[in-house]
């Protein structure tokens, strides 16, 4: 495992960050995105989708649990599990295919502890005093160190 951390001066710093990860992104596996409410990690992955491609709105699926991008062969399936109730729940959303078909930007993981599939990157979004600070934990050899992914997004 490695990590690194970059301190993000505001949602463009953000969005410049999820982009910075799209470049460097693998076609399948899973990035939890973790931090309390209000820390950036919608605005972190409209980052990421706007950079493949994706013009449409970005919205947080915390009512829907998934929300599915087809961006040309590549497919990422943004989760919200905030308000899922029983992990077990994945199951019926069909989890096992989506990990099979694409790349899971997932907030809120621990509430799918037990299914959802262990990260092979994590992002830790906090605030520091109006800044926000990022810190990127490399679990799996399918994305590179984060220290050599990271470019000052500002």
């Amino acid at each position: 495992m490695s990590r690194a951390t970059v301190d993000l001066a505001d949602e463009a710093a953000t969005e410049a960050l999820g982009a910075m990860l799209e470049r460097h992104r693998p076609d399948r596996g899973c990035v939890h995105l973790v931090g309390d409410l209000g820390a950036g990690k919608t605005t972190l992955v409209r980052g990421f989708l706007r950079a493949a491609g994706h013009r449409g709105a970005v919205r947080s699926p915390t009512y829907t649990l998934v929300e599915p991008y087809e961006l040309g062969a590549r497919r990422v399936y943004h989760l919200d599990l905030y308000r899922l109730a029983d992990p077990e729940e994945l199951e019926f959303i069909g989890l096992r295919e989506l990990v099979d078909t694409g790349l899971l930007l997932v907030e809120w993981p621990t509430q799918g502890e037990g299914v959802l599939p262990p990260p092979d990157l994590s992002v830790h979004l906090a605030a520091v005093g109006e800044r926000r600070r990022a810190t990127l934990d490399r679990q799996s050899s399918a994305w590179p160190a984060p220290a050599a992914m990271i470019e000052t997004p500002g």
